[in-house]
């Protein structure tokens, strides 16, 4: 666990301070800062409102795997088990974090809710389902992905079919001879499209507002993600035109199948309005062979059909809404003015709010490098900040 734990006094009725970091998520990113905190000599405490680590994965979809590659997505000190494929299973992901939390000794408490959180000048006074704790510092790591999010479409409660979000997507199986609608271009429509395309479904539709950006997981024998450091070292623009230059060598012009073109470029969007980049692993061949037709956005519901905007009506079984997630962290943080108006922090890794100091963030964005990637590094830097103000 590293430092011994310091509690300083603190005033009548209120906690002792802890004369370190309060980390809230025990998610990749959570554990990554506290095993850094911990490296630089700074008592640190995780606070999970799960019952066990990896719970977010445990949900997830038996086909889930990462879009990102096995040796670009290991935390530090713990490497994935031999004959581990290049892009791993879900179940291996929630094996991995929970060797390296095991191995590290990291300090967490699981089922403990934390409500909100308030500055009072040189700490942190955190509100908890289990009364209040106080400290120094507070890393918030609880994850951009923390609650589905599904717009509220006219007449969706009348529909006779089941609507469901892309995290509940389930098993490919489960899909046999029914006719689906998934509903969003992205990462999470692309990765249903995927597994739906190798499944004996009957006709899918792909309801997109936007292109997007894409790159498939392999090229002959190449996968893709492995070039993801060099990308995330240039140029924005750069950056820009070499995956929209991939995209088009190796899909060719997906707006022939009725794609909108992407509203802007994949590093772009990454940092403008968060959209991670899609995978393909079997979709666009579904959309080419005619298997998936991809049609105008969504604007309503009737009890036995879905209407688009171009007056097409459509009646599949399922609609899938792989309309992305939220933060969930108004009511612990909207006093504090940190978020902007999707939820998302003003504020990630290294940079924070000069006015609230000891108030950090990590793995509230999407990344080219991908997520375990970001969570190492983003963790360093926080630990180097956090240490140097000890001092």
């Amino acid at each position: 666990m590293g430092a011994e734990a310091k509690a300083l006094p603190s005033g009548v009725g209120e906690p002792a301070i802890l004369d370190g970091a309060i980390v809230i998520g025990a998610g990749a990113a959570g554990l990554a800062v506290s095993h850094a905190l911990t490296k630089a000599g700074v008592t640190t405490q995780i606070l999970e409102r799960e019952q066990r680590l990896a719970e977010p994965w445990h949900r997830r979809h038996d086909n889930l795997h990462l879009n990102t590659h096995r040796d670009l997505s290991s935390l530090p000190g713990v490497s994935y088990p031999a004959g581990t494929p290049a892009f791993p299973h879900r179940s291996t992901v929630i094996g991995h974090l929970n060797d390296f939390a095991e191995t590290h000794r990291l300090p967490i408490t699981f089922g403990i809710e934390v409500e909100e959180i308030e500055f009072r000048g040189d700490h942190w006074l955190l509100r908890t389902s289990e009364g209040p704790k106080a400290a120094r510092y507070v890393v918030i790591a609880t994850g951009r992905d923390r609650q589905p999010f599904i717009p509220a479409w006219k007449g969706m409660k009348d529909f006779s079919g089941r609507i469901i979000h892309s995290a509940d997507f389930g098993r490919a199986s489960d899909y046999a001879d029914k006719k689906v609608l998934v509903v969003g271009a992205g990462n999470s429509g692309f990765d249903a499209l995927n597994h739906l395309s190798r499944a004996e479904t009957g006709q899918m539709w792909l309801s997109a507002r936007n292109g997007p950006s894409l790159l498939p997981k392999r090229i002959g024998k190449i996968a893709v993600h492995r070039l993801s450091p060099v990308m995330a070292r240039l140029p924005t623009r750069v950056a820009d035109a070499a995956m929209a230059a991939t995209q088009r060598l190796v899909f060719g012009d997906l707006t022939k199948y009725g794609l909108p073109p992407a509203a802007s470029g994949g590093a772009s969007r990454l940092g403008s309005d968060y959209t991670a980049i899609a995978a393909d692993d079997g979709a666009v061949a579904a959309i080419k062979a005619g298997r998936i037709i991809v049609v105008p956005q969504l604007r309503e519901f009737r009890r036995d059909d879905v209407v688009l905007d171009n007056g097409q009506a459509i009646a599949p079984d399922i609609v899938i809404a792989a309309t992305g997630y939220r933060t969930g962290l108004e009511t612990m943080l909207g006093r504090l003015g940190v978020l902007d108006a999707k939820g998302v922090p003003l504020f990630n890794g290294a940079a924070n709010d000069p006015k609230l100091p000891g108030l950090w963030f990590t793995g509230m964005r999407p990344s080219i490098r991908g997520c375990f990637a970001n969570a190492r590094i983003q963790a360093a830097a926080i630990a180097r900040k956090v240490a140097g103000q000890k001092r």
